[in-house]
């Protein structure tokens, strides 16, 4: 097999116990995510999904759905980590993995189709998305930070693509931003999409890491990648058509049914 994609969907959470099965306009969570995965690799060549949970609830769930799933261990300790441990539960040694954050339902499927080829094809050790913001997103994005500083990440890449920096803080700082202002729609500023492909090898080294220590400060995961000497690939993707980068909190349902009623659920497009 070509490429994996892994739908981690871990029942405890602190702020939102038994997320994975909450349901978003008549459809649970996982299954949304779920489905977006399997169009994803019907899209690409040699592909399969699965989700991997902790959880017989979880597991019981998606089997009456039709879905693929794998038990991983309660313990493990984030969704990276759960997508190798799929992957050795299932004994399979895929080129590439894609790990499709479960609590991430409006993920389009031309995004994971992105960060597989990129990964595969790019030579570096994974892969992930980003978005260029139009200077009224960043206006948006910069007075959204006056609230919750930590919400949102940002990334610079050099001429190739390879990721340079990943920051909570607004990367990079702009001099003279009128004129730019006036040369075109867009901003310098690239805001990161959670979604991340792995080559297996690359993946393997990088559990067995310890966390870096920017890691730790930034509360990043990608920056023990950088921090190792390792690389990442950026892709540039659209916007998402319902912006919101995942679910998080029982808040966070409401404003998702919000924006299907307003925009059109993605399952039905």
């Amino acid at each position: 097999m070509k490429t994996l994609i892994v739908v981690p969907a871990r029942y405890g959470s602190t702020r939102f116990p038994g997320k994975p099965l909450v349901e978003i306009a008549g459809r649970t969570m996982v299954s949304r995510v779920a489905a977006m995965a399997a169009r994803a690799a019907d899209a690409l060549e040699d592909a399969t999904s699965i989700v991997a949970t902790d959880d017989e609830r979880i597991a019981s769930h998606c089997r009456e759905l039709g879905i693929q799933t794998v038990m991983t261990h309660p313990d493990v300790p984030s969704g990276t980590d759960r997508a190798l441990a799929a992957v050795d539960a299932l004994g399979m040694t895929p080129d590439v993995i894609v790990n499709l954050q479960g609590d991430s339902p409006f993920t389009p499927p031309s995004h994971v189709v992105a960060v597989a080829k990129a990964a595969a094809d790019s030579g570096a050790d994974a892969a992930t998305p980003y978005v260029r913001l139009s200077w009224q997103a960043l206006d948006d994005f910069r007075e959204h930070k006056k609230t919750t500083p930590f919400s949102g990440t940002t990334l610079a890449h050099d001429s190739k693509g390879r990721a340079l920096w990943f920051s909570k803080n607004l990367i990079p700082a702009i001099r003279k931003e009128a004129a730019l202002r006036e040369k075109g729609p867009l901003s310098p500023v690239c805001r990161h999409i959670g979604l991340y492909a792995y080559r297996l090898p690359a993946l393997r080294k990088y559990v067995s890491l310890p966390e870096g220590n920017y890691e730790q400060l930034e509360g990043l995961e990608q920056l023990r990648f950088l921090e190792n000497g390792m690389s990442i690939q950026c892709v540039e993707v659209e916007p998402d058509r319902i912006a919101i980068p995942g679910i998080d909190a029982p808040e966070d349902v409401a404003l998702a049914e919000r924006l299907i009623a307003a925009h059109g659920d993605p399952l039905e497009a």
